[in-house]
């Protein structure tokens, strides 16, 4: 198997066709990205709202248990079945696989925040939009950002299901290779996938600690000691 996976990297027409890999891997970040941007324009207003207002916490548990209760690929073939076949089905089962993670990491970000530091920015005159905007936000990016993580890794793991309805993406080589009974291909495929959740995982850790206040690089352990008496 391990001979056969790498001439099926080192073929030629895998790098440089149509349906090579990079043409495949840009089509799956793209149903990633849009998938995850279509979440978050729901989730982060609605996690804002009910973390500043403390109003609809039940809200939160109950529709983010919910959405990540759903069968994606049922879900998938539902939308399929009442919108047809297109990128507009596949978007929106993976939109809600990614408003969960964006919604809690929100919520729980904004009602985290300091209390003392939100009733000093109220003693200073500021209103709700300025403190939700200029105080409740700075200090919630780092669980934001780590809900976006949570996001982006289920879904671009799950993005192979475009595959299923005729769409493009690394989830082709399974689903061609079980087709075609050619598990070198579905080996590759999944090896593929692998990696490009391992790729955005660091990034994304980058991320989360950028936007982490106080975190730096931590110092290598002082090997030297101080012996009794010298």
């Amino acid at each position: 198997m391990l001979s056969s996976l790498v001439a099926w990297f080192s073929a030629p027409a895998q790098w440089s066709a149509s349906t090579g890999i990079p043409a495949r891997l840009l089509q799956h970040l793209g149903y990633t990205a849009l998938a995850v941007l279509v979440g978050a324009v729901i989730a982060v207003p609605l996690g804002l709202y009910i973390g500043h207002t403390g109003r609809g916490r039940l809200l939160v548990v109950g529709l983010a248990n919910g959405l990540r209760a759903l069968p994606e690929l049922g879900v998938l073939v539902l939308f399929v079945l009442l919108i047809g076949l297109g990128l507009t089905p596949v978007v929106l089962a993976l939109m809600l696989l990614a408003i969960p993670p964006l919604l809690a990491g929100t919520y729980s970000g904004i009602s985290g925040v300091d209390p003392a530091a939100v009733d000093a920015a109220r003693g200073i005159g500021m209103t709700e939009s300025q403190i939700l905007f200029q105080v409740e936000l700075p200090n919630a990016l780092p669980l934001m950002v780590a809900g976006l993580r949570t996001a982006v890794l289920q879904v671009v793991a799950t993005a192979t299901i475009a595959a299923f309805v005729s769409l493009g993406g690394l989830g082709r080589y399974i689903v061609d290779g079980q087709a075609q009974r050619d598990f070198t291909q579905m080996a590759g495929g999944a090896i593929l996938v692998a990696l490009l959740a391992i790729v955005l995982e660091v990034a994304l850790q980058g991320l989360q600690r950028a936007v982490t206040p106080g975190t730096r690089r931590q110092e290598p352990a002082r090997t030297d000691t101080v012996t009794a008496g010298g």
